[in-house]
């Protein structure tokens, strides 16, 4: 993979899509995926650049923070190419 990975996980799917809804707003992201995990845990995956998926997560992380609870987010910058087979 040689695009950047970005998650925001969240205890809400109303929380869950305001965050990619913000994501995809925010910068030149895609979204990769939107996993319900279970117990109410959703978590939003995008890629694209660095800088994007970093300023795309922080957008995602404020907006949730307004409608639900954000359980963790981070930033990947360099995944290794084993991680698409998690993503599959």
């Amino acid at each position: 993979m040689s695009q950047a990975l970005g998650f925001v996980e969240t205890r809400s799917l109303p929380a869950a899509v305001e965050a990619a809804d913000s994501m995809a707003k925010a910068a030149n992201v895609t979204i990769v995926e939107f996993r319900v995990v279970g117990s109410g845990l959703v978590a939003v995956i995008v890629a694209g650049e660095v800088a994007a998926v970093q300023s795309a997560v922080d957008s995602g992380r404020a907006a949730a923070g307004l409608v639900g609870e954000v359980v963790s987010f981070n930033v990947l910058p360099r995944p290794h190419n084993e991680v698409d087979k998690l993503l599959e």
